[in-house]
C-alpha cells in the first residue's frame, strides 16, 4: 500500500538515540505514517522465529491479536537472546497486529491497541486506524516484516526495535464493495521502522510501543 513521505532517516535516528540515551522512551512525537532495520547492540545470538498475523500469539494477559484470514502479517525475523529484547520484539509485532486488528474492527479502541501502545505509539496507531476507517477501507494480502534488530536503553526499561517492511503484496480494500485497490510495485512499498518499546510498569512481560519513527521509500529494504 502506498504511504505518505516520512521524516528523514537522520531525523528519526537522532530522535531515537536521544530517547534511548536519556530515559528510554517518551510519550510524544510519533510519525503519522505506515511503513523499518535499526541499530544493534553488541552481538545477538538469535533463535529462529517467524510468525504470521493469523495466530492469536497467546499472552499471559490474554489480549487477542487475531486477524482475519486474508490479512496476513509475516514476521520473518529471529529473536535476540536477551530476554527483554526478545519480549520487546514480540510485542512490537503484537503492536503491528493490533493496528490492523483495529482496522478490521473499525475502531482504535480495540483492547489490543490499548494494551500494546502508549503515548506517541498510541497516537500513531490511532492515526493509522482512523484514516482507514474514515476512508471506508480495510486491508488484505501479505505484509512482510524482516531484518529486525534491537537495542536496549541503559535503564533496561526501553528497547528500540527496528525492521524493514515490504507491503508490495498488501493492499487496501473497499469495505462496501470488497474491491481490492491494487497498485504496481514500487519503492513506496518499502519502509524502515524504529519503534521504542517501553516496559509496562505493572503488566508482567508486557511491552508497549511509545514512539514510532518511519522512513518511507526505504531503498535499503528492497
Amino acid at each position: 500500500m502506498k504511504r505518505r513521505t516520512l521524516p528523514t532517516a537522520a531525523a528519526f535516528a537522532a530522535a531515537t538515540a536521544l530517547l534511548l540515551t536519556a530515559c528510554g522512551g517518551g510519550d510524544d512525537g510519533s510519525a503519522d505514517n505506515d511503513k523499518v532495520v535499526g541499530a544493534g547492540q553488541g552481538t545477538v545470538t538469535p533463535t529462529p522465529s517467524a510468525t504470521s498475523g493469523t495466530s492469536s500469539e497467546a499472552k499471559p494477559d490474554g489480549v487477542d491479536v487475531t486477524l482475519p484470514g486474508d490479512m496476513n502479517l509475516v514476521f520473518d525475523w529471529e529473536k535476540p537472546s536477551k530476554k527483554n529484547e526478545a519480549a520487546a520484539m514480540e510485542d512490537a509485532a503484537n503492536f503491528m497486529r493490533a493496528i490492523y486488528r483495529g482496522v478490521d474492527k473499525g475502531t482504535a479502541e480495540d483492547a489490543a491497541v490499548l494494551a500494546y501502545s502508549t503515548g506517541g505509539g498510541r497516537h500513531y496507531a490511532e492515526t493509522q486506524i482512523e484514516s482507514r476507517v474514515d476512508g471506508g477501507w480495510t486491508a488484505t494480502g501479505t505484509r512482510r516484516h524482516y531484518q529486525a534488530t534491537t537495542r536496549s536503553a541503559p535503564t533496561g526499561t526501553a528497547v528500540e526495535v527496528a525492521f524493514c517492511v515490504d507491503s508490495s503484496k498488501f493492499f487496501g480494500k473497499e469495505i462496501k464493495t470488497g474491491k481490492v485497490l491494487k497498485t504496481k510495485p514500487s519503492l513506496e512499498d518499502f519502509d524502515y521502522f524504529k519503534i521504542i518499546m517501553v516496559k509496562h510498569p505493572t503488566g508482567k512481560d508486557l511491552w508497549q510501543a511509545s514512539e514510532v519513527y518511519v522512513e518511507g521509500k526505504a531503498a535499503k529494504c528492497q
